[in-house]
């Protein structure tokens, strides 16, 4: 899939569907088509080629980041009656130093 996105200049390989390489695949050795190599290798192939013709659409860039998911549903929250929107935090910092030698 990459190869074949390859040959053609600023194509993300993003873009190629597995589905559809994986059925033409499929139908190459249900076929038995192209069994034979010749001397000179097609990178992109009849399964390029069928991936080439089906890309799909370009995504769309990502607006928010991605977001953790709750591990229980907020009504679950509310039936426990804690507040989980807060936490309370205690931060400390201690400093080290080496012993200094005499």
């Amino acid at each position: 899939m990459t190869d074949a996105t390859g040959t053609v200049p600023d194509t993300d390989p993003d873009r190629a569907s597995f589905s559809i390489a994986l059925q033409t695949a499929r139908d190459q050795l249900v076929q038995a088509a192209g069994v034979i190599a010749g001397t000179v290798i097609d990178l992109a192939g009849a399964i390029g080629r069928a991936v080439l013709d089906h890309l799909t659409p370009a995504r769309r860039l990502r607006v928010s980041p991605p977001a953790v998911k709750r591990p229980l549903s907020r009504h679950a929250y509310k039936s426990l009656k804690v507040d989980r929107r807060t936490y309370k935090a205690t931060l400390s910092i201690d400093i080290l130093q080496p012993p200094i030698s005499p």
